[in-house]
C-alpha cells in the first residue's frame, strides 16, 4: 500500500508548520556552493505544498528567513533575495492554477523594497483562492512576534480602547502575524537538528514534533505523508489522561 493510501482523511492536520533546514549542508555534500543548496531547496517547496493540498491540509508555514539570516554574509543574503523574487514571480500563475492562496509573515517592511512588491502582488492576486493557504515566514523571529503584539497592545491600553482585564490568551493571539491562520497542529524540522529556532514559539504550544535527517534539497511528498501518518500514530492530549481522551 503507498503511503499516502494508508493516511486516514479523517484525522489530518489543517495545519502544518515547516522548519526548512539543510540547503547549505546538502550543497557542501555536492561539492557546490551554498546558494546551490538555496536553488535546490524550490523543489522541495513545490512538493510539499501539493502533497498538502491532496491529502486536505489548509495550511502549510514555512520558515523561509529568519531574522537571525540577516547576519549571513552580505552576498548570500542578497542572493536568497533574488531567489526569492524569481521564484515567486514564477509560481503565482501556479498558485492560481491549483487555487492556493499565498501569505507573509515576518517583518515584511524590512525587505527589499522589488521583493515586498512581488510578494504583494502575490497576496493581492491569490487572495481569494481557497483549497490551501501557503505562509511564508520571512524575515521572521517567534521572539520579535511577541514583542509587537506587547506594543499593539499597550498601545490600544494607553488609548483607552481596551481595558486590562480585557487582556487573555484570545485577545494576545489576535494580535500576532498568525491571528488569521489556526495553531499548527504538526511541527516538522528536516535536517536532523533538535530545536524550534524561534519559530511560533506561541503558536505551537501544543503541536506534535516531528524531526526527520533529510536534508531540505531531499526532501519529497513522500516524506511529507510519512510525518503525517506518525502524526495520526499520536495521542493529542492537551493536558488530559489518557482515560479521559478515550472516555470522549
Amino acid at each position: 500500500m503507498e503511503l499516502k493510501e494508508r493516511i486516514d482523511r479523517n484525522n489530518i492536520p489543517k495545519h502544518i508548520a515547516i522548519i526548512m533546514d539543510g540547503n547549505g549542508r546538502w550543497a557542501k555534500k555536492q561539492g557546490k556552493l551554498r546558494m546551490f543548496g538555496h536553488e535546490k531547496g524550490v523543489m522541495p517547496v513545490r512538493h510539499t505544498t501539493e502533497a498538502a493540498a491532496e491529502v486536505g491540509v489548509k495550511f502549510i508555514t514555512l520558515y523561509a528567513f529568519s531574522q537571525e539570516n540577516w547576519n549571513r554574509p552580505k552576498y548570500e543574503v542578497e542572493a536568497l533575495m533574488t531567489l526569492l523574487v524569481k521564484t515567486i514571480d514564477k509560481e503565482v500563475d501556479s498558485f492560481m492554477k491549483n487555487d492556493i492562496r499565498f501569505q507573509v509573515i515576518g517583518n515584511f517592511n524590512s525587505l527589499p523594497k522589488k521583493a515586498q512588491a512581488q510578494l504583494q502582488n502575490a497576496i493581492d492576486r491569490t487572495k481569494d483562492n481557497k483549497r490551501l493557504t501557503l505562509v511564508l515566514a520571512l524575515s521572521y523571529g517567534s521572539r520579535w512576534e511577541i514583542v509587537e503584539a506587547c506594543k499593539k497592545i499597550a498601545s490600544q491600553l494607553a488609548d483607552g480602547d481596551i481595558a486590562i482585564d480585557d487582556i487573555d490568551e484570545q485577545m494576545f493571539t489576535s494580535n500576532l502575524n498568525t491571528s488569521e491562520i489556526p495553531d499548527p497542529e504538526l511541527l516538522i524540522r528536516t535536517s536532523g537538528e533538535l530545536r524550534i529556532s524561534n519559530f511560533l514559539l506561541w503558536q505551537i504550544a501544543y503541536s506534535e514534533l516531528y524531526f526527520t535527517n533529510k536534508l531540505w534539497p531531499e526532501f519529497r511528498k513522500e516524506d511529507l505523508f510519512e510525518a503525517i501518518i506518525d502524526y495520526q500514530n499520536r495521542e493529542r492530549r492537551f493536558g488530559k489522561t489518557s482515560e479521559q481522551i478515550q472516555d470522549r
